[in-house]
């Protein structure tokens, strides 16, 4: 099993409301797990975001948390709710209405990996299912929750900031006119998840940093922006998507020649939306 549920950094002294959170750069394969599956241990990798963690590790130096994901994506999907249980995987479990990312392999327990590959031979017990949940998804979620609420607490706001990374191809067709293609992609759930200006302030910081950003195509945000985000209630998660292949070799997971680069470039960005957050607690982020 892999060895914890997640990883916590935090900032000496917290001056944001801002919480940053990697789900899916969890890269600890056990040999347990790993000799049950038909995939080799590259293949088995290819819908991690690998080295996400890496590019936003910075948050603590700047007063905003960072939580990391313990276990990788193809053991257990943080982004998926505990209820996505594929009943083609799953044993026991009853098909309940149509759920396009169970029905593609991607629950929060996933069949596949990129390109629809199969990770298993066979189907799994609901209590194998039940106790990856127990043991790595309810933590990981339990510590986000409370990060979030002491955000809140303290500053009378909070904002998620959940970081992922996309496939080049993901991005094939979305420039239109000969406009430069999005190398980020930002998901508020179309305005549901998180307040305007929040989104705005995050994508300002983006395109200041020479990124070319587009919103909600071909990711709007998943579980965590749905459960997440409440502007209503000052709660606002924004899913932010990297291309992959700004920093790393898709085929190989390797890093390339960029990534200190991007790096560098994202310290700014950290920095920037981290202080959003800072601010007078009697002052909220985004008008009512």
């Amino acid at each position: 099993m892999p060895k914890v549920a997640y990883h916590l950094d935090l900032p000496e002294q917290p001056t944001s409301c801002v919480v940053f959170a990697s789900p899916h750069s969890g890269r600890d394969y056990p040999w347990s797990f790993l000799k049950g599956t038909v995939l080799d241990e590259l293949t088995i990798r290819s819908s991690e975001d690998a080295f996400v963690d890496r590019l936003f590790d910075c948050a603590p130096q700047f007063g905003a948390p960072l939580l990391r994901a313990g276990a990788p994506r193809a053991y257990i999907d943080l982004n998926r709710s505990p209820d996505e249980l594929d009943p083609a995987l799953i044993e026991g479990v009853r098909r309940s209405g149509h759920n396009p990312r169970v029905a593609s392999g991607l629950g929060v327990v996933p069949r596949v990996v990129s390109n629809g590959r199969a990770i298993y031979r066979g189907k799994m017990p609901l209590a194998e299912a039940e106790r990856r949940i127990a043991r790595y998804w309810r933590p990981y979620h339990d510590q986000l929750r409370r990060l979030m609420s002491a955000a809140f607490d303290q500053f009378g706001e909070a904002v998620l900031i959940d970081c992922h990374s996309m496939p080049h191809e993901a991005l094939e067709g979305i420039s239109r006119g000969g406009a430069r293609r999005p190398e980020v992609v930002l998901g508020d759930r179309f305005g549901a998840s998180a307040h305007p200006d929040i989104v705005a302030r995050v994508e300002a910081a983006l395109v200041g940093a020479g990124l070319v950003v587009a919103r909600n195509t071909p990711f709007a945000g998943a579980y965590v922006t749905q459960a997440y985000g409440r502007p209503s209630r000052r709660q606002h998660a924004v899913q932010i998507e990297i291309d992959r292949s700004l920093y790393m070799d898709e085929a190989t997971l390797r890093l390339n020649d960029n990534f200190q680069a991007l790096r560098r470039t994202l310290r700014g960005v950290v920095a920037e939306v981290a202080a959003i957050g800072h601010r007078d607690r009697d002052v909220p982020l985004a008008a009512e």
